[in-house]
């Protein structure tokens, strides 16, 4: 949920931007007072939700959730629900609502409005779709079919990219991790159409098992459904072919290194250090054949598939792309192959059993295609200046909290905690949306070409990306659009950035109690603070770049104090034989630490000293975990569980409220003496 943001092709971490503003001077609670009443309750937790007979001390998600656990349903097109979902389609009404206005304008020819309101509707035109089935597809399909050298499979991969189809090889342009002034090209292993290597080569799993299987049926069925004869032996040749793909791939928690992603590459040398594959062909295809360099995000993984392109079937690769390429277009084309892939993905591998109405997708289609468009009128109708400089307040306090326990950090040698603050002096915080809104004028939207609109779209954003190389890093640039339910921290920039539609009930509420407030977002806040000093982040300086600037010995000293991280959290098992990856997480689960610890000291400077009152029984300090944890009330269906502990760097979120059991201000607040969380103070987690 509140994550790195990713750059998905590459594997690097990726940006957004503003103007530095100074670190604010405390603002005491008066700036943050409650007005009105707020969505929750009297204060803004919901009483009505926690389950009171549950101790504290054995799960304190169930203390805070318990009753709104047990009387939840997930809804049927929904694979996990919660705080997160629940704003998410509030979302989706907004965003329809936008939309549909746009589609009911008549606005100008070559208009923002006029393009939102025709992608909507060509979308949600399904007689026409069906009426056209796959014939969009039969010039793909025929310049497939058409390949006949390893020349014309590299220029095939490199016309994929451009297209957002998935093959082996993924490139897309970002910062230099090295020099953050200058953008640059990573290249990254990819062409999975299972979620993660596991999938295909762990065989202690049942469940991975079985989804190798449906996968190969789902894969016929594809091409049953597209008139494409003989799916069944080609579904079991691309799974076979995936396999050994998948043999060459890092694994997740090898592929969280940031530092071991940075490989810079002469294109001029790539035949040589990964052999097999006609990389000047596909460079060229993919519109990258100027590039000096390129920077290889996983080495070995792409010599193994470069190898690979070389020893398999030109005859299966060309299955391979077929389905890739029908797979990428499915929800643009008829229901029943809409219908097959939602099977796969969405119940298979999520557990959803329903479909989301097409509305919804169409909110999400015209959100991918035109996201800050329609950003710009959701900000205009719901995102109020009063929200804003509310949540401004609860940045600059958060970020005077992390300063204040910087200067008194003891494990860290002085120097390094002196770079350590003007790291943090040199923050940009984001809130709401951008400074400036993209421009469309370039994007052509057709009416009536669902299809067509879906690769324009794809492809204007991929030269978006590529007008970048050679150009000034445009440090105004977002990576959400602020109708996206989350946040993100990008240390090439320096920056944590909110979208507006976080900033509401149940992560803030303007009415609500300070202490809701600090414990909800607040604690997300810090927690995009602190992943600028988590085990990633910390190997980027004060200007965004790449560099080792720690002591030796504040490294190891590190070292070990994120080991027992990995060991706490590696002990969780949300699924019966499926525990928590420590690993894997380590950079979550240390962000909510730490972030919890500077709201808390945010929200005690926001008192300026004095008591908070006491409200209907609960003290501040009590409301304030409380509001923490029904920030991460969540159910999730087992399939999704799986898939989330396979391949997701975050813990599941009803286990994200255990961090509480490393806070000596929780035990005290609840009085905590012994339970299933319980740690004795030596051996709970104090890092930062």
């Amino acid at each position: 949920m509140i994550k790195h943001m990713m750059l998905s092709g590459a594997a690097v971490l990726a940006v957004a931007a503003a103007a530095v503003p100074g670190i604010a001077q405390q603002a005491g609670p008066a700036a943050v007072a409650a007005k009105g009443k707020p969505q929750l309750g009297a204060w803004g937790v919901d009483l009505a939700g926690m389950d009171k007979s549950v101790n504290p001390g054995d799960s304190f998600f169930g203390y805070a959730n318990g009753n709104w656990a047990r009387t939840t349903e997930i809804p049927a097109d929904r694979s996990s629900w919660g705080g997160f979902g629940v704003l998410r389609d509030l979302s989706d009404q907004r965003t329809r609502e936008i939309v549909e206005a746009a589609a009911k304008a008549n606005a100008p020819a070559g208009s923002v409005q006029r393009k939102v309101g025709d992608l909507y509707n060509s979308f949600m035109d399904e007689a026409a779709i069906e009426k056209a089935g796959t014939i969009p597809l039969k010039p793909y399909f025929a310049k497939i079919d058409a390949i006949a050298t390893p020349s014309d499979l590299a220029r095939a991969f490199g016309e994929a990219n451009r297209m957002g189809i998935s093959t082996p090889f993924s490139a897309g342009v970002e910062q230099d991790l090295k020099d953050n002034t200058q953008y640059g090209v990573y290249l990254g292993q990819g062409g999975l159409g299972l979620p993660d290597r596991d999938y295909y080569l762990d065989d202690s799993n049942s469940k991975f098992v079985e989804a190798r299987a449906k996968y190969q049926t789902h894969i016929a069925n594809m091409f049953r459904l597209a008139g494409i004869a003989d799916g069944e032996a080609k579904a079991k040749r691309i799974y076979d072919l995936e396999k050994k793909i998948a043999q060459t791939h890092w694994t997740r928690a090898e592929s969280r290194q940031i530092d071991k992603l940075y490989n810079p590459v002469a294109t001029s040398a790539l035949a040589q250090q990964m052999p097999g594959f006609d990389w000047a062909a596909y460079l060229k295809a993919a519109s990258l054949d100027r590039l000096p360099q390129v920077i290889a995000t996983q080495p070995s993984a792409l010599a193994g598939e470069a190898k690979l392109a070389a020893g398999e079937p030109l005859a299966v690769w060309k299955e391979y792309l077929t389905f890739r390429t029908l797979s990428a277009a499915a929800g643009m084309l008829p229901k029943a192959i809409s219908d097959e892939n939602f099977a796969f993905y969405g119940t298979t591998l999520a557990g959803t059993p329903q479909q989301k109405d097409r509305w919804k997708r169409g909110a999400d289609f015209v959100n991918g295609a035109m996201g800050e468009a329609v950003g710009e009128l959701y900000v205009a109708k719901y995102f109020t200046p009063e929200a804003k400089a509310k949540a401004d307040v609860l940045v600059q306090n958060l970020i005077r909290a992390m300063d204040a326990r910087l200067q008194k950090l003891e494990w860290m040698a002085p120097e390094t905690r002196a770079k350590a603050r003007a790291k943090l002096a040199a923050f940009t915080p984001k809130i709401g949306y951008p400074d400036k809104w993209r421009d469309y004028s370039a994007l052509v939207v057709r009416s009536g070409d669902p299809f067509g609109n879906s690769l324009r779209a794809t492809e204007f954003e991929y030269l978006r990306q590529l007008n970048k190389i050679g150009k000034p890093v445009d440090r105004s640039e977002w990576g959400m659009t602020p109708q996206t339910v989350n946040a993100y921290a990008n240390p090439l920039l320096n920056e944590i950035v909110f979208p507006a539609a976080i900033l509401q009930p149940p992560f803030f509420d303007p009415n609500a109690d300070d202490a809701v407030n600090y414990g909800g977002i607040g604690a997300v806040i810090g927690h995009e603070i602190t992943h600028h000093f988590d085990d990633q982040g910390s190997k980027f300086d004060a200007k965004g770049n790449l560099a080792e600037w720690w002591a030796p010995s504040d490294v190891e000293r590190f070292k070990a104090m994120t080991a027992k991280v990995v060991q706490q959290y590696g002990e969780y098992e949300p699924l019966p034989g499926s525990k928590v990856n420590g690993e894997l997480t380590l950079g979550e689960n240390m962000a909510d630490l730490a972030g919890l610890n500077i709201a808390y000291d945010a929200y005690r400077l926001s008192l300026s000293g004095k008591d908070a009152p006491v409200l209907d029984g609960y003290t501040g300090d009590q409301r304030f975990f409380l509001g923490f944890g029904q920030v991460w009330r969540n159910k999730y269906r087992d399939p999704l569980l799986l898939n989330i502990l396979t391949t997701d760097p975050h813990t599941p979120g009803h286990f994200r409220p255990n961090v509480v059991r490393n806070f000596d201000p929780w035990y005290k607040a609840f009085n905590v003496q012994g339970g299933k969380l319980y740690l004795k103070p030596e051996d709970r987690i104090r890092i930062w």
